[in-house]
């Protein structure tokens, strides 16, 4: 009895040490199946990254705290309401735009009005646009005082209205943005100011 009670202990404890082994198995088993999700949540996934606006329409932004909803000047032209009464200045402001760069590109135009607005802001020449605009000897399309009649009902002049508009808002900016000369290219003034680009039949300096 002692010997078969011996077996009986050995047989007891074998069985023990191999349940316990067999228990430990599953509980890493189970750490693996818990784990698994944590890796997959943490995984990085390469996508492609659509911008909502691009990058150069908000570069051409002046003096706004949104982008535009166009993609180009000739859009946003096209989107700009003409005022049904011009003010004075606008007035003086489309006037510049409509003799200076009337037969030129929307940014050639738009680069001749922004030239008018940063006078005006400047501290160094009138503080309005139309007193720019009439300040002796600065725009050679100035008679007496006055400027030429124009056509109100051409296409040119709608144009540079809106032109006008968009350079007053700082809805777009100007290719020569914070230009304070320009001349045409046919002559060649001794300027000892800084040349910033030629844009059209103009060159512009600060």
């Amino acid at each position: 009895m002692s010997k078969k009670f011996r077996y009986a202990a050995s047989f007891s404890i074998a069985a023990t040490f191999i349940t316990t082994l067999l228990s430990t198995g599953g509980s890493h088993a189970s750490a693996q199946g818990y784990n698994a999700p944590v890796a997959a949540a943490t995984a990085f996934i390469s996508q492609p990254v659509v911008q909502a606006v691009a990058t150069a329409q908000a570069d051409d932004m002046v003096g706004t705290s949104e982008a535009p909803s166009v993609s180009s000047l000739a859009t946003l032209v096209e989107q700009t309401d003409t005022p049904s009464a011009l003010s004075d200045e606008l007035e003086c402001l489309a006037g510049a735009i409509f003799f200076e760069a009337k037969s030129e590109s929307l940014a050639g135009q738009l680069a001749v009005g922004r030239v008018v607005i940063a006078r005006s802001q400047s501290g160094r020449f009138p503080a309005s646009y139309c007193g720019v605009v009439y300040q002796p000897s600065q725009f050679s399309f100035i008679r007496g005082r006055s400027m030429p009649a124009i056509n109100r009902a051409s296409h040119a002049w709608q144009n540079a209205v809106r032109i006008a508009v968009i350079a007053d808002q700082g809805s777009w900016k100007s290719p020569v943005e914070g230009a304070m000369f320009f001349h045409a290219t046919h002559v060649s003034p001794r300027w000892g100011k800084v040349r910033m680009a030629k844009v059209d039949g103009h060159i512009f300096y600060r």
